[in-house]
């Protein structure tokens, strides 16, 4: 057994993924072995893990395997030991036919990383075939006038074997008029010929009887034999002759059948029946031998289709042979002209039909391409679309492989069907298309986004406990776990904010919940931001702000802030006599804790001790005379003065208001000059006014003292929580503001105090700061 290795090797790199990427090289080396035929299968050829300088094992962690051409395994590798073993006896005959040498080729393909080495084993004869004449019997016609040293054509016998095991010698059986004579043609094989040693007597005998053996050269030699019948005939003393020994002619394979290939002509000078000349093909039959020659033109045909793939050159022997058995022979040599009747063959070894994206240059597949035909018809040359992230690199002796060109985004196109055109270079060209699907896997490389940067909700007030307020959406353009979304609340900045308290969120859908009812006076709004988080590895997340904007219920009943209703007792306004038409005697003071049109108020006279002396003016709630007063009116009067909200369905309030008519603020009540206990009584009665102004002024001096305390705390509270805007728009003629100073006369002037209820709803109310008033005479002076 000898082992060559190709010089130089052929050193190329290429780029292979195995889950993990690396840079690979695949040098090229040709390893060549010899093994005779027909050896048995399992017979271990060599060790290629040895010869390739590998250490043991390293075949099979490199997934090494046998690349053969066909779909018939021939051999297999044993990855453990490294021997490369015989799968079948192998027929040298059957595999290469008349080829010498005899080589088979096959490819070690090394996977990881990848490699390529060329391996070809020889396959040398063995004498496994004994020498075989196509004729039983071969029948001479000798005229009995043919001289000693006449030549007859013999059948040559046809061995399978190549070299030495070929035939080698013809004998014939011991007579005395013939000796057989041994001459080579120009492919080196031997044909015998038939040589007449003395002359024939047909009265004597008129047919012979001779066994020709052929034998090969093998040891010990195989022989076949052929009985060959001589028929002496009369005198015939011109043999036909050729215009040609040699004709030469060059056929396409793609010739029809039938089509003329050639005619040969032959000539005998022989006269009449012994001058006529019949052509025969000399070896074979028509079964065997795709021509026919017709016997009397000499035109050769062909009948069977021809292929250049399996036969390149046919040497034809013609026997042009006359009535009296004397013959002439020529030789036809057919050169079979290669046509491209072949498409290229591509056969795919390896194939990843997904690939994750984001990946630097990828191998995606490798495969190998041939052609039968030869010249320009067997070149070949490699393509794929233009518009595809993929391009081909050659590596060794037509492989291939798809290489990705730059990194993929799955979310941009998650899908590429690869056509792999082969094309020869004939005339016309003939092509082979493969097409392969290669899918790309998706990495988590985007973030989920959401539908809107901000979300504003709108939420009634009082609303149920677990609400449904709204929803925030995101999308993922990745795929799989990668595209799951979790909702979540993210932590808020504002530490006074009891988010957890107020709102949830569904983490499936992003569905928003109301936890407890919300109450606008206490909280108008309010913001937080919302998470998005992908189920990916590693995890990307987004934001959202939602704001979520309370809506007014008109829930608060209007409260009045003065007079005080519930005082230990009641509050009772004193109006002179003297008063004008429209004189001012005091003014309803009330709030409402809504807002908007809920907070707007209107003022209504609703009872009076006497109807149509005094009037309440329904947008600002100021009580006034409406005409005159006499000395017929009482002194006592009760007002009843409703307030009523504009909200849907309206809320009221009603508040009492005790009037008395004096003559003057100096003397309230007029004594009669006649009745002194009265007088005492009136000047005690003066006493306690004046102690009651002055509790009232004590009072007040308090009160401004508890308000600047209670506003500054209430301006840092609202400063810390946003502030919260009024509606806009211009109130009804017939409301008042309670927001702002109102419409109130020159006179008057309010303190305006911030107040929290039971309900913990912030209300605003003003305390009226009554104007000392001078006395009715220096009022009248002026």
């Amino acid at each position: 057994m000898q082992t060559a290795l190709a010089k130089p090797p052929q050193k190329r790199q290429v780029i292979f993924l195995a889950i993990l990427l690396f840079l690979w090289g695949a040098d090229s080396k040709a390893i060549r072995y010899s093994i005779p035929e027909e050896t048995e299968s399992g017979y271990s050829v060599a060790n290629l893990a040895k010869d390739l300088g590998l250490r043991v094992g390293e075949l099979a962690t490199r997934g090494a395997r046998i690349h053969h051409k066909g779909s018939k395994q021939l051999l297999q590798l044993d990855v453990k030991t490294g021997k490369l073993l015989l799968q079948e006896k192998l027929d040298r005959e059957v595999l290469c036919g008349a080829t010498e040498p005899c080589v088979l080729h096959f490819q070690l393909l090394l996977e990881n990383p990848v490699q390529l080495f060329q391996v070809d084993v020889q396959l040398t004869d063995v004498n496994d075939h004994s020498p075989e004449f196509l004729d039983r019997e071969m029948i001479l016609r000798i005229p009995e006038s043919a001289q000693p040293g006449t030549v007859f054509a013999l059948k040559s016998a046809q061995d399978l074997d190549m070299g030495s095991n070929s035939v080698q010698n013809y004998t014939i059986s011991p007579n005395s008029y013939f000796r057989v004579a041994i001459h080579n043609r120009g492919d080196g094989r031997k044909y015998p010929e038939l040589v007449l040693d003395k002359a024939l007597d047909r009265e004597e005998e008129s047919e012979l009887h001779l066994t020709l053996t052929a034998l090969d050269g093998g040891a010990p030699p195989r022989s076949g034999t052929v009985i060959v019948r001589i028929e002496v005939v009369d005198i015939n003393d011109n043999a036909p002759e050729f215009l040609q020994s040699l004709y030469e002619v060059q056929v396409p394979e793609n010739s029809p059948i039938n089509s003329l290939v050639l005619v040969v002509s032959a000539k005998d000078l022989d006269a009449g029946t012994h001058g006529s000349v019949v052509y025969s093909l000399f070896e074979g039959d028509e079964i065997s031998q795709p021509f026919v020659i017709h016997e009397k033109t000499g035109e050769i045909r062909l009948q069977r289709a021809l292929d250049f793939e399996a036969t390149q050159y046919y040497n034809v022997e013609i026997v042009a042979t006359d009535s009296g058995g004397f013959s002439g022979k020529c030789t036809v040599a057919i050169e079979v002209v290669d046509v491209n009747d072949n498409a290229p063959e591509l056969t795919m070894s390896t194939l990843s039909s997904s690939i994750p994206e984001n990946s630097p240059e990828t191998v995606v597949a490798i495969f190998s391409v041939s052609d039968p035909d030869s010249g320009d018809n067997g070149r070949m040359v490699c393509s794929i679309q233009n518009n595809l992230p993929f391009f081909l690199k050659p590596t060794f002796e037509n492989f291939y492989t798809l290489v990705t060109e730059r990194p993929l985004d799955r979310e941009s196109r998650a899908e590429y069907n690869i056509t792999i055109t082969v094309t020869d270079l004939g005339s016309p060209r003939l092509n082979t298309q493969h097409n392969i699907t290669v899918l790309i896997s998706d990495v988590n490389d985007n973030a989920p986004a959401f539908s809107q940067t901000s979300y504003t909700l709108l939420v009634q007030e009082n609303n149920q406990p677990a609400l449904h307020i709204g929803s925030v959406s995101a999308t993922d353009r990745d795929s799989g776990t990668n595209a799951q979304i979790t909702y979540s609340l993210l932590p808020n900045q504002d530490l006074n904010l009891p988010l957890a308290s107020l709102v949830s969120i569904n983490a499936d859908n992003g569905q928003l919940f109301a936890l407890r009812a919300l109450d606008f006076e206490a909280l108008q709004a309010f913001e937080f931001r919302v998470g998005a988080t992908d189920q990916g590895s590693p995890a990307l997340s987004s934001q959202a702000l939602v704001r979520v904007v309370v809506l007014d219920d008109n829930d608060n009943s209007p409260f009045v802030l003065y007079p005080m209703q519930n005082a230990s007792a009641p509050c009772t306004e004193l109006v002179p006599r003297a008063a004008e038409q429209g004189y001012l005697v005091t003014k309803v003071v009330a709030v409402d804790g809504d807002s908007g049109q809920n907070a707007w108020l209107s003022y209504q006279l609703l009872k009076a001790t006497e109807p149509g002396l005094f009037g309440v003016w329904a947008h600002n709630g100021e009580v006034r005379t409406t005409r005159l007063l006499s000395e017929r009116d009482a002194a006592r009067h009760r007002l009843v003065v409703l307030v009523k909200d504009n909200g849907e369905p309206p809320l009221s309030a009603s508040v009492t208001l005790h009037v008395l008519l004096v003559d003057g603020f100096s003397q309230p009540f007029l004594p009669l000059p006649e009745e002194a206990p009265e007088r005492a009584q009136g000047d005690s009665l003066t006493v306690y006014l004046v102690i009651a102004l002055a509790s009232v002024s004590s009072l007040f001096l308090f009160s401004v003292l508890v308000f600047v305390v209670v506003r500054v705390c209430r301006r840092r509270r609202v400063d810390s929580q946003g502030v919260y805007s009024m509606p806009e728009g211009h109130f009804p003629g017939h409301l008042v503001d309670v927001s702002g100073t109102g419409t109130l006369s020159q006179s008057y002037q309010y303190e305006v105090f911030l107040t929290r209820d039971s309900g913990n709803s912030d209300f605003k109310f003003l305390k009226p700061v009554y104007p000392i008033l001078p006395p009715q005479s220096a009022r009248e002076e002026n």
